[in-house]
Parts: structure tokens; C-alpha cells; sequence
């Protein structure tokens, strides 16, 4: 499974981002508008990829989604990833994000039916399954096994090929009821520690239990 660090919580701290990506296997930038979520990222001016050699994962939570793909195009992200639940130009934005040459995700909120996202499908390589409410860092986690479950079996049925993500809540236990997915976010376990590698290894070896 692959480990991709938020740094939501540190997103001004540069010496801690270049441990985090020393640590994980990829980085998971969250970017918030204030509209979609309560909260809102550090001015995107201020971010920087200084001291990342990761790949870097691009979580939108915006409504304006052109807009801030194109305002993130200078991270070169490996995936952009927005919401399902802003409800407009599905399909046109994915199509935008493709032509950037970058795989595209799409996220689903926790209260929003997973059958949502099936007619896009065919288009994703990325499924971001959120294990929280969008927008917070340090919330608890939400059991979504049934939706990694179905969206296997959809992948499975279908012969397509996207990876499932789940961001929210993870930690050594809860990674456990997430072993069916392809890609881990973890934020706050790992950099609320003094020593990031161990927590990372730490969210590994609970795998093999």
C-alpha cells in the first residue's frame, strides 16, 4: 500500500514537509477555498514543493476547480483530485485535468451515496474515498469498508484500473479496515510525532498483522 502525507497541519513549516517526504512513499497536498470547506489553505502563493522528491497528490476541495488546477499546475502533481459534490461539469473537468497531462481522481464525501461516482468510472484513475468530513485535520474515522468493498468488486467486474484512496482518521488501527485500498492519507498520526519514519513504518506493520 502506498503512504501519502498530508501536511495540512504543518503546511508552513518547510523542514518538517522534506521530513514527511523523506518519510512517505507520496505527498498529499490538501487545497481548501473557504467555500467548500470551513476552513481555508494557506495563501497557494506561500506553498512550495522545496524539499519534496515525492510524487505529489492534489486533493481540491473547491468549487472553481479549473481555476485551482491551473493555479497547482506548478507543483506538477502526479494527480489532481476533486469533489464529486460540487455537483457541476463532472465530466468537463476531468477532461480539463486530462489535458494537463495528469491522472485524475475523484473524491466522495462520506454521506454521499457511492453508486455517484460509477458512471465516471471509466475515466478515473484515481477514487479518493473520504473517511471524514472534508477540511479539518485530527478528525476521527469513519467506517467506509463497504465502499472500498464495492468499488473493488466495480473495478474488478469492469476490468478498469484506477487506484482507491482513503484520507481521514488513519492511523495504525484504522489502516487495518482499509487493507483493500491502494493508497493510505495520513496526516496527524504521522506529523503530531517526533519521528515520522517510525510512525510510517509503524501504519506498515499494522498491515501485516
Amino acid at each position: 500500500m502506498i503512504i501519502s502525507g498530508s501536511f495540512l497541519k504543518i503546511q508552513d513549516e518547510k523542514e518538517k514537509i522534506r521530513k514527511l517526504s523523506e518519510a512517505c512513499d507520496q505527498i498529499h497536498f490538501d487545497i481548501m477555498d473557504g467555500i467548500f470547506t470551513e476552513n481555508k489553505t494557506v495563501d497557494l502563493e506561500k506553498l512550495s514543493k522545496d524539499g519534496i522528491n515525492k510524487p505529489i497528490d492534489v486533493h481540491l476541495m473547491v468549487y472553481d476547480v479549473k481555476s485551482y488546477v491551473d493555479r497547482v499546475l506548478k507543483f506538477n502533481p502526479k494527480y489532481i483530485t476533486f469533489h464529486i459534490e460540487i455537483n457541476k461539469k463532472t465530466e468537463e473537468n476531468i477532461n480539463y485535468i486530462k489535458s494537463k497531462n495528469i491522472k485524475v481522481g475523484l473524491a466522495i464525501n462520506p454521506e454521499t451515496p457511492i453508486e455517484s461516482i460509477y458512471k465516471y468510472l471509466n475515466m478515473l484513475d484515481l477514487v479518493l474515498i473520504m473517511s471524514v468530513h472534508p477540511g479539518k485535520g485530527g478528525q476521527k474515522f469513519m467506517d467506509i469498508t463497504d465502499r472500498i468493498d464495492k468499488l473493488v468488486k466495480y473495478r474488478d467486474d469492469n476490468n478498469l484500473q484506477y487506484l482507491i484512496e482513503v484520507d481521514g482518521g488513519i492511523n495504525s488501527e484504522t489502516i487495518k479496515k482499509i487493507k483493500h485500498s491502494d493508497i493510505a492519507v495520513s496526516g496527524s498520526f504521522i506529523t503530531d510525532s517526533e519521528n515520522y519514519k517510525e510512525k510510517v513504518n509503524e501504519l506498515r506493520r499494522s498491515l501485516d498483522e
